[in-house]
């Protein structure tokens, strides 16, 4: 169907003015009835927040998002344009996409006046129907809702009584369409008073100059909950217009946030192929789930779902690297681990206690907890000896020795001075070689884990020792490159010079 381009056509057509809120409510209507996923690459949010948000829309309320960072809240306020028409007519040259049917401006209703059926219609697209802004305490009105322009009050001869020397702010361009607003508490207060206007009154003044303008707006907004009920910085009448207030949260399970990282993590680089099994994409996950409940780490703060994004390139990133320096297939190794401590470092703020340990020092932490999380649902419990009693019963329980607990074996070989020295730029072959000289370490993980490739049993078999190292059963010392993993008894004890 050919679009009207005169106001006369339009009204051939037989098209209807709608508020953009009653469009939405219909839509989303008929999103529902298709089954169709209604937001694409939200994850984790199915029966929490969507519904939540779905309700909003068909409340036809303005809303507000609150949650802390990284838990796709911009997402979820971009997503809300799909819920648009595709198209909807507009007086052409209009500042502010003024509905033909009703327009606003003095100056567009004398053009409907005289030009009446002749009158000139443009289609506004769906994309640019929203508009958003990121709240810094230097916005100001001007940016906001606009100002007058003395240029072009002097070139086109007009006083400052007409709203023709108007020069509009991004909020009024959004007429007919979305307004977001991220982190709203950080608008200062005097902004927040003009949001307030629009919202209830639905006029502005500009430098004392009253504007009665009827805006067409959803307005949406985001905002940080320590910001908003701590630091109290939205105006309160501003809080009672939001009809709807929405929580957002953090991945809830595992498999939800391996999915997250999945669709927005950069691994199909085409260079050398470097396949992450889902054993290291959860081990990479398990470091911000970690990280969220650490006592080191501010929780008000939030740990972001882009620590994970940008952790799991890293670690492809070493695998990309040692594969091209060696010339061989980039098989992962827990090793690669220690690529993504930037990626940890840069994205967690640290309590006080966390501050006097050091940042790298955290990051490490969280590192090995995480490794220490997934290998406890894969290996065997590590059972730590109980002191023997003093006297007759101690005496008779030490005639009684223990029996071998799973990992005995494997730590009796690191007690007779022997170690593993693992390094990112070591071949396939010497990896396999340092990994094969630990005896019954393979067997165990074939009777364990039951690996289903020849990688994934020398990745479970790095996985052990890592694992008996932050149980303290053995000894680790890194330095960024390498990892050797020996005897805990030795190490405790200074190594050979405190034997001397």
């Amino acid at each position: 169907m050919a679009l009207a381009k005169t106001f006369g056509e339009l009204k051939a057509s037989g098209w209807k003015s709608r508020s953009v809120r009653d469009e939405l409510r219909q839509n989303l209507l008929k999103a529902l009835e298709s089954g169709k996923p209604l937001f694409e690459g939200i994850v984790g949010y199915d029966d929490t927040v969507l519904p939540q948000l779905q309700n909003a829309l068909l409340s036809r309320h303005h809303l507000i998002l609150l949650g802390l960072r990284g838990q796709a809240k911009t997402r979820l306020l971009r997503g809300l344009v799909r819920f648009l028409d595709e198209a909807i007519p507009m007086i052409e040259g209009s500042p502010l996409n003024e509905d033909p049917f009703h327009p606003v401006l003095a100056s567009s209703k004398a053009r409907v006046e005289k030009e009446g059926e002749r009158l000139p219609i443009a289609w506004l697209p769906r994309e640019a129907r929203y508009h958003e802004k990121l709240a810094t305490p230097d916005v100001s009105m001007a940016d906001l809702i606009g100002d007058l322009d003395p240029i072009k009050a002097a070139t086109q001869r007009l006083s400052y009584a007409d709203e023709g020397v108007i020069h509009y702010g991004i909020l009024p361009r959004s007429n007919r369409g979305i307004f977001a607003i991220n982190e709203l508490p950080d608008l200062q207060t005097r902004i927040q008073v003009g949001l307030l206007n629009i919202l209830e009154e639905g006029d502005i003044q500009i430098r004392g100059f009253p504007v009665r303008m009827p805006l067409d707006l959803l307005l949406a907004f985001s905002a940080n909950p320590e910001d908003y009920t701590n630091r109290g910085s939205i105006i309160t009448p501003l809080k009672d217009r939001l009809d709807s207030q929405i929580l957002t949260h953090y991945p809830k399970s595992l498999d939800d946030a391996v999915r997250i990282t999945a669709q927005e993590a950069w691994t199909e680089r085409g260079g050398p192929a470097a396949p992450v099994p889902e054993l290291l994409r959860r081990l990479v996950e398990e470091v911000a789930f970690q990280a969220r409940k650490s006592a080191l780490v501010d929780r008000s703060s939030g740990v972001s779902a882009r620590l994970s994004i940008s952790a799991l390139e890293a670690v492809v990133s070493a695998m990309e690297r040692r594969a091209v320096t060696t010339g061989e297939p980039a098989y992962p190794r827990i090793l690669d681990l220690q690529a993504m401590l930037p990626a940890v470092t840069g994205r967690i703020e640290l309590v006080h206690e966390g501050e006097q340990e050091g940042v790298l020092a955290v990051a490490k932490r969280l590192v090995g907890e995480a490794v220490k999380a997934r290998f406890q649902e894969r290996f065997p419990k590590v059972h730590v000896r109980k002191a023997r009693a003093s006297g007759a019963a101690g005496k008779a329980a030490a005639a009684a020795p223990e029996p071998d607990g799973p990992y005995d074996p494997l730590t009796r070989w690191f007690a007779k001075d022997h170690a593993v020295l693992l390094t990112d730029d070591m071949g396939t072959a010497a990896y396999r070689k340092a990994l094969g000289e630990v005896p019954g370490l393979e067997d165990f993980v074939v009777k364990h884990a039951k690996p289903a490739s020849q990688e994934e049993r020398f990745l479970l078999m790095e996985m052990v020792l890592e694992g008996m190292s932050q149980h303290s059963l053995i000894s680790k010392e890194e330095d960024g490159v390498s990892t050797q993993y020996g005897d805990m008894l030795k190490q405790l004890l200074g190594g050979p010079e405190a034997e001397e």
